[in-house]
């Protein structure tokens, strides 16, 4: 019996999957995250380490792993997935192997295939599809200081930016104000000049205010429900150049990440303008995660070498 591995690389966590030639999952662990732009070589090499040697625990041995594909940020750059290749060698591992998008794993687990499309808004935003014809297109994921509008991150810059306008007098009251301040523990816009500009805050820090905007919303204050709005154009925006690039106007479109997940407001807003302009697009949440897409990339390349 030969096995499969699919590993979803994210920035502080990696998820694993390891599965038989069948396609059933054996296992499923967490370990350290691989990300280049957030992890350092060492902490990267032990993280390897640690998650080749449990799938090696779970398939009798890492040379029975036939195939690992592994979806990471970043890889994009040669240099970035020539790195990550290097060390998963360097740690034992000599199968075939697969390095690619995290956005093309998540497709892949969303759809139960490698066809389709998926739009993501979580702490960043992007939009990413394939058609049968092996033809890709993306949108957005271009980092927070340039683009990811309609992301955890913008909704929470957003958040921040109504109620330093409110303080002195641009934008009327709102019960922003009160929610931000509470979430962080702060009393004045000095303290939140210096809660944003500290060094040591991350892009992770704001988004995690976006939650705040569905309180806010379901006050009926105007400002947030003028954010959720805005987001929600964003991220339909991002849709249309891929569904017309690829054909894929009447196609599904998977929705994952946390605004699109849990924020209501914004997802409602978002399926109106979305089915105003294509209405043969079918909406789906997630049939399975990256890490399991990661597993399903892994399988049919390696049905495709036998």
């Amino acid at each position: 019996m030969r096995y499969v591995a699919g590993l979803d690389g994210g920035g502080t966590k990696t998820a694993v999957a390891v599965a038989d030639e069948s396609g059933e999952v054996i296992a499923a662990f967490e370990s350290g995250g691989i990300n280049y732009n957030g992890q350092d070589e060492a902490s990267i090499e032990a993280s390897l380490r640690d998650m080749l040697g449990r799938i090696g625990e779970a398939a009798g041995g890492l040379d029975r792993c036939a195939y690992l594909c592994i979806g990471a940020a970043g890889v994009s750059n040669p240099a970035v997935s020539a790195r990550l290749t290097a060390k998963v060698r360097e740690s034992g591992y000599t199968g075939g192997l697969l390095i690619t998008g995290d956005q093309e794993t998540a497709l892949s687990g969303a759809h139960e295939s490698e066809y389709g499309m998926i739009l993501i808004a979580g702490t960043g935003s992007i939009c990413y599809g394939r058609n049968e014809r092996g033809e890709t297109h993306r949108t957005g994921g271009c980092g927070h200081l340039i683009d990811d509008e309609g992301s955890g991150y913008a909704i929470g810059r957003d958040l921040l930016s109504v109620l330093v306008r409110a303080h002195d007098g641009r934008l009327p009251e709102t019960v922003i104000t009160d929610l931000v301040y509470g979430k962080l523990g702060l009393k004045s816009v000095r303290d939140i000049i210096g809660y944003v500009y500290d060094p040591a805050r991350s892009k992770k820090d704001i988004a995690a205010l976006a939650p705040l905007l569905t309180r806010a919303c379901e006050l009926s204050d105007p400002a947030a429900l003028g954010i959720a709005q805005r987001s929600a154009a964003s991220l339909a925006e991002l849709v249309a150049p891929v569904a017309e690039k690829l054909a894929l106007q009447t196609g599904a479109l998977a929705m994952a990440g946390s605004v699109l997940l849990n924020n209501v407001y914004i997802r409602d807003a978002f399926l109106e303008r979305l089915q105003e302009r294509y209405p043969e697009i079918t909406c789906i949440t997630p049939k399975k995660d990256a890490a399991n897409g990661a597993v399903l990339m892994a399988l049919n390349r390696l049905r495709g070498a036998k």
